[in-house]
């Protein structure tokens, strides 16, 4: 198959002051694919896992940004900017309590579970056809409404004041910003995120990620084709049915089939040689086609360990 019609998923790290945009197109210049995108933005400051999609893979980004994502973050009590990170401008300065780990220990309990988050000014989020970052950089505000987002779990990993330093699992929608800053009211101090890795999207681990030196200084784009891991490693945890000849013709016609079995959901659709067909939406006994791949690379399905 040519390079051109391959698709799959490059878990690469995204570097220290560099944007998610950026280290996308410097991909796309080393495999010349058609078609390039990424699974979840991370700030220009942040590092950590960016899993980039390829050719027809990037059919599948809803179903990546539902993936869990682990943190490392860096926390710094005892300030308040408006950007909810050392970045941006400080409003305000407090001193830190004396602390010990149970007790930051039980005021994280707080935020594990589903909880409400108010979005940052400085996000991404749109409001009236503008960035809510966009509308802050001009000195305006605008009310955000509260969003319940899942916090999976969060550990302390270490305590020398004024930082703490986190591992957070989470859920779509999370901003591990706006948790900081939230600690830190919580403490009674302020906080403001100082440092954040973003070590595993769903299956892709940093540890199996291309780092962002060996990428910046990649000349050969047939090792990173290489690398590429199946399209269907973004659908981990979603069932799988193996359709016939017949069931595989009308779903890849966006035909809806009848399947053995009950139930409801999304689900993966292979066949019978194991290539992946798409997403289906099964409703009971029918599953109609939601996302079709056309150019799946047909390599045994493999998963990162």
């Amino acid at each position: 198959m040519s390079r051109a019609l391959r698709s799959g998923v490059l878990p690469v790290e995204k570097g220290p002051g560099v944007t998610s945009f950026q280290v996308v197109a410097h991909a796309r210049r080393l495999l010349r694919a058609p078609k390039l995108g990424h699974g979840g933005t991370l700030d220009p400051e942040a590092t950590g896992v960016l899993p980039l999609l390829v050719g027809e893979a990037t059919k599948l980004m809803p179903y990546l940004a539902d993936l869990e994502k682990e943190y490392v973050a860096t926390v710094r009590l005892g300030v308040v900017t408006d950007t909810q990170d050392l970045s941006g401008a400080v409003l305000e300065t407090r001193p830190v309590p004396p602390l010990d780990a149970a007790a930051v220990e039980g005021v994280l309990g707080r935020f594990v579970g589903e909880i409400e988050q108010v979005p940052p000014m400085y996000s991404a989020l749109h409001h009236e056809g503008k960035r809510l970052y966009e509308i802050a950089r001009e000195g305006g505000t605008v009310d955000r409404r509260a969003r319940r987002v899942t916090v999976h779990a969060i550990a302390l990993l270490s305590l020398s004041p004024p930082e703490l330093t986190l591992r957070v699992r989470c859920g779509t929608g999370t901003y591990v910003r706006t948790l900081a800053a939230d600690l830190g009211a919580a403490i009674g101090c302020g906080a403001a995120l100082s440092g954040l890795v973003r070590t595993r999207v769903g299956p892709y681990d940093l540890r199996l990620a291309i780092s962002w030196d060996d990428l910046r200084e990649c000349r050969d784009g047939a090792l990173l084709w290489a690398r590429l891991l199946p399209s269907d490693s973004a659908l981990q945890g979603r069932p799988a049915v193996t359709l016939d000849a017949a069931q595989a013709r009308a779903f890849a016609n966006g035909q809806s089939i009848a399947v053995a079995g009950e139930g409801d959901g999304v689900l993966r659709a292979y066949a019978p040689d194991g290539v992946l067909l798409g997403v289906g939406l099964r409703r009971g006994a029918v599953v109609k086609p939601e996302r079709l791949l056309h150019a799946d690379d047909p390599r045994p399905r493999v998963l990162p360990v």
